[in-house]
């Protein structure tokens, strides 16, 4: 049986003081194969492939690789039997060729010397197969994000790679940029790579996989065949619930006596005399094309980026937020796209970013008030629901959803008014969306007004009361509920001189 995979994990179990991470975790891959690995954040996807790397030694269990058994393995001997893994945040150095890159840590030498020339051309011969153009003599940090991610896939190619592992490969891409990723993933299983694909998207799931198998807290649960399940019983089999509606109910809060935002003319920062208002209790959903300009205009009324000229009025006064901190005083908070680098402090406790907008306030002659602090933390992380074992933990040890989750915390501890969502639900799981979308409509039940800016159509018509779009810096169009429809929206978002797509 075991000769029929390359890979088979038995039993993986990891433990961490206080907590069991994988619970005797079991798979089997094929040569030529696409297996799917779901679950919600925190369900042990990324623990379990660290393994297959030498990035996480298990507790227990075995690793078998082409009937070659290990209990744990290192990065060279994953490298060597043939594993490589394309992780979310990419490995490559910026300053360096995208051949230097493929190339890093063993070059190809003449005597002492590195010999460029080979690996140029050796590079080009690994995005060759994969019927790619990219100049090895680039350098990565002026290649897109989608062609610095096929650096990555040609580095395994060169590497000679036979088990390919993806982790959430789509979540920084571009729609076009999807595309040629699954055009290059299609490519490799024809030529017998075995692949794990993890995404919370399940509809790449289906369109790509052959099987599935899903964890569930730390355990396994069930494999299915893909074509023969269904998308609502892999949504039950991971969050161990029937989730009856994609967006919970929401009773309408929108009181247009009151207009908690309004921009008059705004201009800067790439955009072009925006004019909106928007209501207390309303969630305005802020749709277009990546390029279109919709973090720009978050940026403006945040803070964090100049306008050249135009008005943001909160609450019927004229505001110039000079910076983030003055925004914040304001009762303007921002959920960014970015939450690893902008929303959070990976390093610092559950605790610290939750009270971290608030210490000016329960501070006195920079002497932290520890009980203020530490009630305000716990009523939070109760009332967010945040999974961690305690106040201490660090966040960077919490999944996706939890660390959202952190973030919300905080701009509710420092009683933020207006707040923007950027992407809110990016790389989080079904079930952990679900709970997203349940506080949002809490915060605009509660009096609170949310600027919902999303990539994704569905999230977009099913959480807004109202929908304008931006084209090119400009605003081109604005729907009442009952107007939603993707092709109304892609109508206005297409309004663009050349309808190219730019940077976000």
């Amino acid at each position: 049986m075991s000769e029929e995979y390359v890979l088979q994990l038995q039993n993986i179990r990891k433990e961490y003081p206080g907590v069991v991470a994988l619970k005797d975790v079991t798979l089997n891959l094929k040569a030529g194969e696409i297996l799917a690995l779901i679950g919600e954040n925190g369900a042990g996807k990324s623990t379990l492939i660290k393994t297959c790397s030498g990035a996480v030694i298990p507790t227990s269990g075995k690793i078998i690789v082409n009937g070659k058994e290990f209990t744990s393995m290192t990065p060279q001997s994953a490298a060597e039997n043939g594993i490589a893994i394309i992780y979310q945040e990419f490995n490559n150095v910026g300053e360096l060729s995208v051949a230097e890159n493929i190339f890093l840590g063993r070059q190809i030498r003449k005597g002492i010397m590195i010999d460029k020339g080979a690996m140029e051309r050796e590079a080009a011969k690994a995005f060759k197969q994969l019927n790619i153009d990219i100049d090895p003599k680039t350098l990565v940090k002026n290649l897109t994000v989608g062609y610095q991610q096929m650096v990555e896939i040609a580095k395994a190619i060169q590497q000679d790679a036979k088990i390919l592992i993806m982790d959430e490969p789509s979540a920084p891409l571009t729609n076009a940029e999807v595309e040629s990723m699954f055009k290059v993933v299609e490519l490799l299983r024809k030529k017998g790579v075995a692949i794990i694909y993890i995404s919370h998207r399940l509809d790449e799931i289906y369109r790509l996989s052959d099987r599935i198998v899903v964890l569930r807290d730390g355990e396994y649960i069930k494999t299915l065949i893909t074509k023969d399940s269904h998308v609502n019983e892999l949504i039950e089999l991971m969050v161990g619930r029937e989730l009856t509606e994609t967006y919970p109910p929401r009773m309408s809060s929108v009181d247009k006596s009151h207009i908690t935002l309004e921009v008059e003319a705004l201009t800067g920062n790439g955009d072009k005399d925006i004019n909106l208002k928007v209501y207390r209790g309303e969630v305005l959903g802020i749709g277009g094309l990546v390029g279109a300009g919709r973090t720009e205009l978050a940026e403006m009324i945040f803070g964090a980026k100049k306008k050249d000229r135009g008005k943001i009025r909160l609450n019927g006064k004229e505001i110039n937020p000079k910076d983030p901190r003055d925004a914040i005083d304001l009762g303007i908070a921002l959920v960014p796209e970015d939450r690893k680098r902008h929303g959070v402090l990976l390093g610092s406790s559950v605790m610290n970013n939750i009270n971290m907008p608030i210490y000016n306030r329960t501070s006195k002659l920079s002497v932290i008030n520890r009980k203020i602090e530490k009630e305000t933390a716990e009523n939070y992380k109760d009332r967010m629901l945040i999974k961690s074992p305690n106040l201490n933990q660090l966040v960077k040890n919490l999944s996706g959803g939890n660390q959202q989750k952190v973030i919300l915390a905080k701009w509710m501890a420092a009683n933020a008014e207006l707040i923007i969502f950027d992407e809110p639900t990016r790389g989080i799981d079904v079930g952990a969306k679900y709970e997203i979308y349940k506080l949002i409509n809490k915060l605009v039940e509660e009096g609170k007004t949310i600027l919902l800016i999303s990539s994704e159509m569905e999230e977009l018509m099913g959480m807004s009361d109202r929908i304008v779009v931006l084209a090119e810096g400009r605003m081109v169009g604005s729907l009442e509920k009952e107007e939603f429809s993707q092709t109304r929206i892609m109508e206005f978002a297409s309004k663009s001189s050349n309808n190219e797509v730019g940077g976000k």
